[in-house]
């Protein structure tokens, strides 16, 4: 049984960061109706598969010898459907998140169809994320994979360094397109092919398999009125659904960080790439990814607004995330701790981030020893119980979980000063300099967890239906 994903993307340029970092993000949604118990690890050379094979696919591949260590959030128990290590941080400084699973047409699938034994989701941040050097590579050599093994699946990979940010996105089962983030940009991709005009003579901002100029002409792939290629109308979807599932994300992401934008939830021709109207956060984006549409009449949780529209549009801070990696590339501290992915688990509107250093060789147990029966001990676990308590008392919780939100981001953000401030003096016991930090700061959010819940259990408990008193 395949682990299905519907996922939301945003992408941002270090020019467009608030400190010249680039970053990338990702929600990990599970398919309706199903949820996926995720850890967060570090995989270290010695642990890396030398001989792959799927779970799903079954592929086999052979992978080289010298991976490099890097991140992970990877199925609670792998042994059941796979890896699905979904965002990560190399030993260089080199970040991916994948998959964001997009759409396409039956064109595309009639010119190149899908490989039923090719790779996914499941397989393609083991065997990609350690053995590249830069997010340009990553491309590159997800690409080759593709080319040589195909896929059975419509998947948006993501690359970030330092410098670049990057989007690949599949294309039929073999073909592939990518483009590189503008600096001064974000880009907003909702389970939709997004990448809009290809320019094949310009190298430093795109790259394609190796046919794909040729293939489109030789498929009548191609609709627009002159040779100017639009990737979007070329290769993906244009359905009713899109227009209530997909669509609708990428309006409020881009409507919050770009309010002159005059589109419609609806619009066909939301642009992959966009300019903000200031310089972007890591809150900005927790709370984009957190989107339930506020503010507006789609809102499920609103006071205003027509009630059927409140289920109008699939939000982003969905019930069925299972869990959300912001991957952070800093410019102005040394490489050994340069990169912070930030982690959260569970339904985002009612969940916190923890920051966490990369350059380390093992991750707090409370993150990476998820259990498969819930326990308030793991992090994964307690945010999936607060969230379906405060979930129907939204309105009487809300001010707790924000002032839980902004506390533990605040602590994130002292931990990383103090801890960057302090870095130099611990040049030669640096990793577990690093790991200490992250204990620690996993330790204060569990602490305030466990209160947000005793809060959130005696606010729910007051609101119970066979609730009685002398004075009733």
């Amino acid at each position: 049984m395949k682990q299905h994903t519907s996922c939301t993307t945003i992408l941002v340029g270090k020019k467009a960061s608030y400190d010249g970092s680039t970053m990338i993000a990702r929600t990990e949604d599970s398919g309706p109706g199903s949820y996926t118990h995720k850890k967060f690890v570090v995989v270290n050379p010695e642990d890396q598969p030398r001989h792959y094979t799927a779970k799903n696919s079954k592929v086999k591949i052979d992978l080289p010898d010298d991976p490099m260590r890097y991140t992970s959030v990877p199925n609670a128990d792998p042994e059941i459907e796979g890896i699905w290590g979904e965002a990560g941080v190399n030993s260089d400084n080199v970040a991916m998140s994948a998959t964001e699973t997009i759409t396409t047409n039956e064109r595309v699938l009639g010119a190149d169809p899908m490989v039923e034994d090719g790779i996914g989701e499941e397989d393609l941040l083991t065997i990609v994320l350690p053995y590249i050097h830069s997010a340009r590579e990553g491309v590159e050599r997800t690409g080759k994979l593709l080319e040589e093994f195909g896929t059975y699946e419509h998947n948006g990979i993501a690359f970030s360094d330092v410098d670049e940010v990057w989007f690949l996105e599949t294309v039929g089962g073999h073909h592939w397109i990518a483009q590189r983030v503008p600096d001064d940009a974000y880009a907003t991709v909702p389970n939709q092919l997004g990448i809009q005009v290809i320019k094949f003579d310009d190298p430093d901002n795109f790259m394609y398999s190796k046919d794909l100029p040729e293939w489109i002409e030789e498929n009548h792939l191609n609709l627009g009125h002159d040779d100017q290629l639009n990737a979007r109308l070329a290769f993906g979807s244009h359905s009713d659904s899109d227009h209530h599932y997909n669509t609708p994300r990428a309006w409020f992401i881009q409507r919050f960080l770009t309010p002159s934008m005059q589109q419609y939830p609806m619009s066909d021709t939301i642009p992959f790439c966009n300019k903000p109207f200031r310089k972007i956060t890591v809150e900005d984006i927790k709370y984009v990814l957190s989107s339930h549409y506020q503010d507006t009449a789609y809102d499920p949780y609103g006071t205003f607004g027509a009630s059927d529209l409140k289920h109008e549009f699939r939000p982003i801070g969905i019930n069925r995330t299972n869990e959300m990696s912001i991957l952070q590339i800093r410019p102005d501290v040394d490489e050994e701790y340069r990169s912070i992915q930030w982690l959260s688990f569970g339904s985002m509107p009612f969940n916190t981030m923890i920051p966490l250093y990369t350059n380390v060789t093992t991750q707090p147990e409370s993150l990476a020893n998820t259990t498969e029966t819930p326990t308030t001990e793991n992090f994964y676990w307690i945010n999936r119980i607060m969230a379906v308590i405060a979930d129907p008392h939204f309105k009487e919780t809300s001010q707790d979980i924000a002032n839980y939100q902004e506390k533990t981001v605040g602590l994130g953000h002292q931990m990383i000063n103090s801890t960057d401030q302090k870095a130099s003096e611990h040049q030669d016991d640096l990793q577990e300099f690093l790991a200490s930090a992250n204990q620690k700061i996993a330790d204060q959010v569990m602490d305030e967890s466990h209160k947000l819940l005793d809060q959130l259990i005696f606010t729910a408990s007051n609101q119970m239906i066979n609730k009685f008193s002398m004075s009733d």
